[in-house]
């Protein structure tokens, strides 16, 4: 789905401003607030400064503003010190609002990252079936950072408004007549910030279709490369590569472009603006030329912020899309956890499903009499794209079926109990890789309080032991270091040891040892049930090897009704198996 398909992509800016706002937290909204009295005591500051020259321009002639404070008897030394003592105050007063809006802009994007991880870790694993990877990776890391500018952008665009409004206010105290002319100015200004409006939007959002295309050129790109090369398409990769790059240059260029164009149309309009005041001053009579030169200083204050306010509005645009693509996913609705801890699943008590059935498939799995006891191994098979994953999902209580039929010591047993019951659990993946950094670092990831001599015991269990006794630094040894990288095997092995670490109740391997040979794929699997005999055991595997110290055998055939058999018919596929190969 396209960051542009989004339920809310085509609300208003109203609407994203205020759900923008949502997102803050109640520390998040004090300190803007602070932010923004800050940020009004260097207006007034700033402003101040302005009208403390006009006396330094022209000294000694009586100003018609300002009563003591812009006197004009006071010598040009006092004059120039409270010029000084407000600039000063000025500068302060805004470094002190860019320090607590650069910690608010940083708390924010902390926020944004915690909360929309932490929704994905509590997701159902249904309501991520559509989505990719490489659109997820954009939404924790790049798309997040468009939000932030964004936010900083509205920062700025807080600033301008505030500066904006004390100028002006000063203005209209010093001369109300020449005021006569902000309205149109302000017409003008706000013509030229929504100007090329709707195309920065549209170049916003294929920017973050674009990025995300990216990360997935870039997802998992060692292995990628092996495959790109052994079909020789190489020149391929590159070309499909350098169009989204292509793509995001002009989109880069163009909002660069859109944010000069808008510049150099407020630069006009300011200019125009400015000219036209001398021109009303000059015609008005009764205008004092202090005053003009007071609102010319004030005005010209606001110069640099009509500079930053065009690209701020270009930010902010370009921060709706990513911001609506991290809506979607942080809005998703989280697994219901169990009502309460049961603590039954620490007893040898063995699970029995009398009737089963889920999807996808779409037409419906369908699975009986299958009984899970601690201590055995049960091997799950069938042709690829039949349903083994979501069974398995099922079974490590991670997805929700649509019959549930069980007991347990002759007890009823719903599908909340029982994912109560497997919540201490494994399950490891054929896909998934260490993102750890070193081999003790992983293992004590799965246990954190195991000591060095029970990481060991579990590296010797997995066979890896051999392999870290070569390495200097033993269970520091880095996993992706050129110098010390282990294989897919290897890291396989890493993962099974993380399993005799966590001592589950139930452990799940989806094809863990699909990059380990046959023989030491038995092996791995006999020491594990040897040294886990209260662990329920369930392996998918497509080797016949398996069943031969498998207790049962669960297949699904090709009518989507799985079928349960116990060792005999087990040890027979295995001779069949054999046979074939003889």
């Amino acid at each position: 789905m396209k960051p542009a398909e989004s339920p809310r992509a085509h609300e208003r800016p109203g609407d994203l401003l205020r759900s923008l706002a949502r997102t803050l937290s109640g520390v998040e909204r004090v300190e803007t607030v602070a932010y923004v009295v800050l940020s009004l005591g260097a207006a007034f500051a700033g402003s101040l400064a302005a009208l403390l020259l006009v006396p330094l321009v022209q000294p000694g002639q009586t100003l018609p503003f300002g009563g003591a404070l812009l006197d004009p008897r006071r010598s040009v030394e006092m004059q120039a010190a409270i010029f000084a003592a407000a600039t000063g105050a000025f500068a302060l007063l805004r470094w002190q609002a860019a320090r607590m809006g650069a910690h608010l802009v940083g708390r924010y994007g902390m926020h944004l990252r915690r909360a929309v991880h932490a929704r994905l870790v509590d997701a159902p694993l249904t309501s991520l079936a559509d989505a990719t990877s490489a659109e997820i990776a954009n939404v924790l890391t790049h798309n997040v950072e468009l939000i932030v500018q964004g936010f900083s952008a509205l920062q700025q665009l807080l600033i301008a408004a505030v500066s904006a409004a004390v100028s002006l206010g000063f203005a209209f105290w010093v001369s109300p007549p020449l005021m006569l002319a902000a309205p149109v100015l302000v017409a003008l200004g706000l013509l030229a910030s929504r100007a090329y409006g709707r195309e920065q939007s549209m170049v916003a959002r294929q920017y973050v279709v674009d990025m995300t295309r990216l990360f997935w050129h870039s997802e998992d790109f060692p292995r990628r490369l092996r495959h790109v090369r052994s079909f020789e398409r190489e020149a391929a990769e590159k070309a499909s590569y350098g169009a989204i790059s292509a793509r995001l240059c002009h989109g880069y260029r163009r909002q660069l472009e859109l944010v000069a164009s808008g510049r150099l149309m407020l630069e006009l309009l300011a200019a125009a603006g400015i000219a036209a005041l001398f021109v009303l001053a000059h015609r008005w009579h009764g205008v004092e030329q202090s005053a003009l030169i007071a609102v010319c200083l004030l005005l010209g204050r606001l110069l640099p912020y009509l500079v930053t306010t065009r690209q701020s509005f270009q930010q902010l645009r370009s921060a709706a899309p990513a911001f609506e693509l991290w809506q979607r996913y942080v809005s998703l609705a989280p697994v219901h956890p169990s009502a309460a801890r049961s603590g039954a699943g620490a007893s040898g008590a063995a699970l029995h499903i009398e009737r089963m059935r889920l999807t996808p498939p779409p037409s419906g799995l369908e699975v009986g009499e299958l009984v899970l006891a601690p201590g055995e191994l049960t091997l799950i098979c069938g042709d690829s794209g039949i349903g083994k994953s979501s069974l398995v999902d099922v079974l490590a209580g991670m997805m929700a079926p649509e019959v549930f039929v069980a007991r347990r010591d002759g007890r009823p047993l719903d599908f909340d109990a029982y994912r109560e019951l497997v919540r201490h659990g494994a399950y490891v993946s054929q896909n998934v890789r260490p993102w750890q950094h070193s081999v003790r670092e992983c293992l004590l990831w799965a246990a954190p309080d195991a000591t060095d001599a029970m990481l060991r015991s579990a590296l010797v269990d997995v066979g890896l032991d051999k392999r870290l006794a070569d390495s200097p630094h033993g269970l520091d040894t880095a996993l992706h270091s050129a110098s010390s990288r282990l294989s897919g095997g290897e890291l396989q092995r890493l993962l099974l040891a993380q399993v005799i670490l966590r001592r589950p109740f139930l452990a799940v391997l989806d094809e863990t040892t699909s990059a380990l040979d046959a023989a030491s794929e038995t092996a791995v699997l006999a020491t594990i049930r040897r040294r886990l005999p209260q662990t329920i055991l369930i392996a998918v595997s497509h080797r016949p090897g398996v069943a031969a110290i498998a207790d049962q055998r669960l297949t699904i055939g090709n009518d989507l009704v799985a079928t349960v058999a116990g060792r005999p018919a087990c040890a027979a596929v295995v001779a069949g198996s054999a046979g074939r190969f003889e």
